[in-house]
Order: C-alpha cells, then sequence, then structure tokens
C-alpha cells in the first residue's frame, strides 16, 4: 500500500440543492478505495468569481487522507463530477465542482494538473472553508496559512457561512 497523503479538495455547487450536492460528493469520495475522509467544513454561501451568472454558490472544504497517486484522485474526482451532472465543456453553472487544492506538501505543474491549486490565494470562498478546518496549512509556495491568506481577502468581499442541515447525512 502507497503512503498517505493528507489533502484538501474544494467542492462547490451552484445548480439544485447546493447543500445535497456537496455531501452526494463528499460521500462518493469517502467510498473511493484509497480514500478515508478526515473533515469537512461548514458550507459556505457564495457570490460566483469570474462567472456570468446570477446563481450563487455553496462551498466548502473537505480534508482526506489518501494513499492515490494525485492523478488517481483527479480521475475519481472527474468521475464523480461527471456522475453528478457536471459537464466540463460548459464552464458556468454547475451541479459540482471538485478542485484539488492541496495534496500534501507537493507542488505538480502538469497539463493536467497544478497543485497546489493555482487560485486559491485569490479565491474567499476556498479560503473560508479552508481556513475554519486547517488555520494553520501553509502554503508550500506562498509560505503563508490558510488563516493569514483569508484574513487579507476578507476585506476585499464576503461569504456568508452556514450550517449543514443534516449533519448526521455525511458523517461530520
Amino acid at each position: 500500500m502507497k503512503n498517505q497523503q493528507q489533502a484538501f479538495i474544494g467542492l462547490g455547487s451552484n445548480l439544485g440543492d447546493g447543500q445535497a450536492n456537496l455531501i452526494d460528493a463528499w460521500q462518493r469520495l469517502g467510498a473511493v478505495a484509497g480514500i478515508s475522509l478526515n473533515r469537512l467544513s461548514s458550507p459556505y454561501r457564495t457570490e460566483p468569481v469570474g462567472m456570468d451568472t446570477d446563481l450563487w454558490f455553496t462551498n466548502a472544504v473537505g480534508e482526506i487522507c489518501i494513499s492515490l497517486s494525485p492523478m488517481e484522485l483527479l480521475t475519481a474526482m472527474l468521475t464523480i463530477e461527471t456522475d453528478l451532472g457536471r459537464d466540463r465543456a460548459l464552464t458556468q453553472d454547475r451541479p459540482v465542482d471538485l478542485d484539488l487544492l492541496y495534496y500534501g506538501d507537493l507542488m505538480i505543474q502538469s497539463q493536467e494538473l497544478i497543485v497546489p491549486h493555482p487560485q486559491i490565494a485569490h479565491r474567499l470562498f476556498v479560503l473560508a472553508p479552508l481556513a475554519e478546518i486547517a488555520p494553520e496549512y501553509v502554503h508550500p509556495i506562498l509560505g503563508r496559512t490558510s488563516l493569514d491568506l483569508c484574513d487579507e481577502l476578507r476585506t476585499q468581499t464576503e461569504v456568508e457561512r452556514q450550517e449543514w442541515r443534516d449533519r448526521g447525512a455525511f458523517g461530520v
């Protein structure tokens, strides 16, 4: 068995029941061999960023332990997105969006995958839930904690923390 790594996944949805979509995606991640679910942040209601849509997002960040390679994890995430109705040919609204934010302290730059996610430091909808579950996690390139990066962006925009409607449904 491969060594276990800590990874963080960004989850988002702006079509249908956002919370239900995120819970479904989270549970499906946990059903993949080689993935153990650790923690899932609160859901956050966020304005769309860089998109021409009026539909707001529900976002969260999850921490997992993983024995899959980064590419195996990416494949599993893309399969879950497709199974839940995501069409990556469409760049706008989506029932679910999964982004690999960090995979241990690895730095990967390939055509298929960039880790850490290149937009983390500019997205409060990622940093707010990440800072909730891993405030002291240090970005391996920027050398700054999630909380520090989050606090810097809070002066520019806001996100609204919510509560999960049914915490027992997904074991967090």
